[in-house]
């Protein structure tokens, strides 16, 4: 039967991974969630067995003998499923049973839920509403300070021209520099709430723009790795932002890893997905992997606040300005680390919402 059968075209909009398999348990249709997912394509899985696609735990394969023998339907919970780039997939399921009226030559179908996905959506609306607070007090602050530092720049100016002794002067350029450095980094605070200047962007060029300026800084020892979905459409966005939110990702996983190791830039389609709590029919991913030391556990949890760094002389702004420009885009931005691999995986709608 060909996916696109009228009786199937509502699955394509649901938000759970949908598979329906016949009694070779060979997989006759897949939906968009069950994409991501899987992280495959229909086209390319469509008429595979379902144990070439994916390792099902004992649990899951029994549920979907007996639907097969049996005519039984079966709902679990917590239940894995191996993908086959490796991950561990922690999924509530049900196998559901089907008429031969409804779908000939289908038998069951599949629905799974990973259980992560409720308690992630609940923990970025969290954080999303802590950083808006975060961002709206450190702009306050950048304010008040901003301020009295160009009086005490001023002041210390003045102080210079007034001393006789030219060896005295060498404590007010201290005050003058140390002024101009707080005065920076006041200025790189407010510099995310410029306003955006959206222009058609193919995600591409700006990821070899990064991959040019990474190269260039880090010529020695780094080696950035393409591994792009180059079907993949233009989006409306801001050029510079994006250009900025993703170097800062890899230049910190460089500067992590000392310039010795590997970055790979990879890119894919998603299709239905929710983000900033609004569904898109299209929308693409950006990962961002290096196979450096990871992120300390200690800031793990704050490393996108500002002023937070795991680096010996960083300012701690570079991933939340990162994370400021991709909400600017309505898109998503989180991390995974351990040991010898970090991932940052940015996600932005291509599509309205």
């Amino acid at each position: 039967m060909n996916v696109t059968h009228a009786n199937f075209a509502g699955l394509d909009l649901l938000a759970s991974a949908v598979l329906l398999i016949d009694d070779g348990q060979a997989i006759r249709y897949l939906n968009p969630a069950g994409e991501n997912l899987l992280a495959v394509s229909s086209r390319s899985v469509v008429g595979k067995r379902l144990g070439e696609v994916c390792q099902c735990s004992s649990t899951l394969q029994a549920a979907i003998d007996n639907g097969l023998h049996n005519n039984w339907g079966y709902t679990g919970q917590n239940i894995s499923l191996g993908r086959a780039d490796g991950e561990t997939l922690h999924l509530n399921c049900t196998v559901t049973p089907l008429r031969p009226d409804i779908a000939a030559g289908m038998r069951l179908l599949l629905e799974l839920q990973p259980i992560d996905h409720h308690l992630a959506a609940t923990r970025e609306e969290r954080l999303l509403e802590q950083q808006q607070a975060n961002r709206e007090l450190i702009r306050n602050l950048a304010h008040e300070i901003k301020n009295p530092l160009g009086g005490i720049r001023g002041a210390a100016q003045l102080l210079e021209h007034e001393l006789g002794n030219p060896s005295l002067k060498e404590y007010t350029q201290v005050i003058i520099k140390e002024a101009d450095r707080l005065q920076d980094l006041m200025q790189r605070l407010l510099t995310p709430h410029r306003a955006m200047l959206p222009t058609t962007v193919n995600i591409h060029e700006i990821l070899e723009r990064v991959r040019s300026l990474l190269t260039a800084e880090f010529a020695e020892g780094l080696r950035v790795r393409r591994d792009y979905d180059t079907s993949l459409p233009e989006l409306v966005g801001d050029r510079e932002q994006l250009i900025q939110a993703v170097l800062n990702i890899a230049r910190n996983a460089a500067q992590a890893m000392a310039g010795q190791g590997e970055i790979v830039l990879r890119t894919r389609a998603l299709r239905q997905v929710t983000l900033a709590k609004k569904r898109y029919r299209l929308a693409m991913e950006i990962k961002v992997i290096d196979n450096g030391p990871g992120i300390p556990d200690d800031i793990r949890e704050r490393m996108f606040y500002p002023l937070v760094s795991g680096r010996e002389g960083g300012n701690g702004l570079g991933l939340t300005i990162a994370q400021n420009f991709i909400q600017h885009h309505q898109g998503s931005i989180d991390c995974h680390s351990r040991p010898g691999q970090t991932v940052f995986t940015l996600r932005l709608p291509v599509e309205p919402a």
